[in-house]
């Protein structure tokens, strides 16, 4: 147990998804292991500026790194962002507004390449009607409620509009993603999900 907490406290500044794999092959060297296999879960913050005053405020995501070595590598980062969702049916059958509420969008990602959470996060956020912000003044507001009217989607649409962002990323080879809208009329929430690997597609 000793070697396994000194492995992590060597890397515990800086854990990078690139420093998974490494820490994984020195668990196994240093622990005589074949296998090797880690889950973290943590708190991410990034500054993000309101659209228009630009005051700028921490938002915090949820990220998750699992990986494997047990005769082959195996990295997968995870996110969760929310985000606004706009019903495209409320705004079409109603003579003025439309009925919308925050969604919880999850991103599950195998890369060839190295991608950061800063850029998941963008393309997950770039998905739905409108991103969510922590600090909004009132100009900010009224971007952000007439961004998501102009852009309503249901919880379908934010994982396909999703799934053809991450089509077009070349380092992204496999992906699980998946939508949950919590309703604001209904009682119940509203769900979708794709997974694909992409390499399977390509063969």
């Amino acid at each position: 147990m000793s070697r396994f907490l000194e492995i992590l406290n060597a890397h515990h500044r800086r854990i990078t998804p690139g420093q998974i794999i490494p820490i994984l092959h020195e668990m196994k060297e240093k622990l005589d292991a074949a296998d090797a296999h880690v889950f973290m879960e943590f708190p991410y913050f990034i500054e993000k500026e309101a659209p228009v005053t630009k005051a700028k405020g921490l938002m915090d995501y949820v990220c998750t790194f699992e990986g494997a070595s047990n005769g082959s590598d195996d990295f997968i980062m995870g996110v969760r962002a929310p985000a606004t969702s706009l019903c495209p049916c409320s705004k079409e059958i109603s003579r003025y507004g439309a009925h919308n509420q925050r969604c919880e969008i999850s991103a599950r990602v195998r890369t060839n390449k190295l991608m950061w959470i800063e850029e998941l996060v963008t393309i997950m956020e770039g998905a739905a009607s409108a991103p969510v912000y922590a600090v909004l003044k009132r100009p900010d507001e009224k971007f952000v409620t007439e961004q998501a009217f102009e852009n309503p989607k249901f919880v379908e649409d934010i994982i396909r509009d999703l799934a053809g962002a991450l089509d077009r990323e070349d380092r992204i080879t496999w992906y699980s993603i998946q939508s949950e809208n919590f309703e604001s009329i209904h009682n119940h929430n509203a769900y979708a999900l794709i997974e694909r690997d992409k390499r399977e597609a390509a063969v």
